[in-house]
């Protein structure tokens, strides 16, 4: 459709001590054939502390530059939490991202909170559904 957006994330806590948030981590980000001409966003707010990250994962030209879309004017522009760490791919530019104060490119110190072990605490739970994770970076 012409003038389409696609948005991969739509995140949202209702307090800033709420321990959620969406991880996207050794992943890749490719458009199918329909879509590769739709302007293509990692995430936009859906409540006011959203909280998104992308580590390690390849972000495909798909990608837009600004990488995050607002979702209503400044609607939590200033209360969500955006991190980019350590991406490849023609997508993952940083240059041309967003200004907000929540969004940055986070150092693997920070990025580590967002790991298996730490987020989900992976190490406890996991094993005993066969499910192959990385636990860290």
């Amino acid at each position: 459709m012409d003038g389409q957006k696609n948005v991969i994330t739509a995140q949202g806590r209702s307090s800033p001590y709420s321990n959620t948030g969406i991880v996207i981590h050794n992943s890749q980000v490719l458009a199918a054939e329909d879509l590769g001409s739709s302007k293509t966003y990692l995430g936009r707010p859906w409540r006011n502390y959203s909280r998104t990250v992308f580590l390690s994962t390849y972000l495909d030209s798909l990608v837009d530059p600004a990488g995050w879309l607002e979702w209503d004017g400044n609607f939590a522009l200033n209360t969500l939490y955006y991190g980019e760490y350590s991406n490849t791919g023609p997508g993952s530019s940083t240059s041309g991202r967003v200004k907000w104060p929540g969004y940055k490119v986070i150092t693997s110190v920070e990025a580590s909170a967002f790991t298996v072990a730490n987020f989900i605490g992976g190490h406890s739970w996991l094993p005993a559904t066969g499910v192959q994770f990385s636990a860290g970076l």
